[in-house]
């Protein structure tokens, strides 16, 4: 299932359109990932990371980089994966639905320029499979 998805992504993706409207596209794909309540993209500025384009509820606008499993991710630019955000220190609780959380930082020669997040409604539900999946998106996404 998520060869396809990332052939589809490969598909849609377009150096040639902005940033923001090839994100809310690959938010779009995301969203089609079994039993996620939340698809979509903080983008850093300055020091905090901003609400980008994504597919689910109202989310929280401003992330700092010291707050939360995103601003984790971003800050040591690597993937984090939780299974009970109830657990996680720090946790930014924008969606009470939310139970489990994938983030994935994009990076550019090495610098941030956002991260991947997605939230499931059920614990556990993020496994390596997933893990691979989105690295694999944002490898793509930071050839824009």
């Amino acid at each position: 299932m998520y060869d396809l998805l990332l052939k589809q992504i490969e598909s849609i993706i377009d150096k040639d359109i902005p940033l923001v409207s090839n994100l809310a596209n690959v938010a779009s794909v995301l969203y089609t990932m079994e039993d996620i309540n939340w698809a979509g993209f903080y983008l850093l500025d300055k020091d905090r990371l901003i609400l980008g384009p994504f597919q689910g509820e109202v989310a929280c606008t401003i992330i700092p980089l010291d707050k939360g499993v995103c601003g984790a991710a971003a800050s040591k630019k690597e993937t984090i994966i939780v299974d009970d955000v109830n657990t996680f220190k720090g946790h930014i609780a924008c969606s009470s639905k939310s139970k489990s959380e994938i983030v994935v930082p994009i990076l550019k020669d090495n610098q941030l320029i956002g991260v991947i997040d997605v939230d499931s409604p059920i614990y556990s539900r993020f496994l390596n499979l997933e893990k691979e999946f989105l690295e694999a998106v944002s490898i793509l996404l930071a050839t824009l």
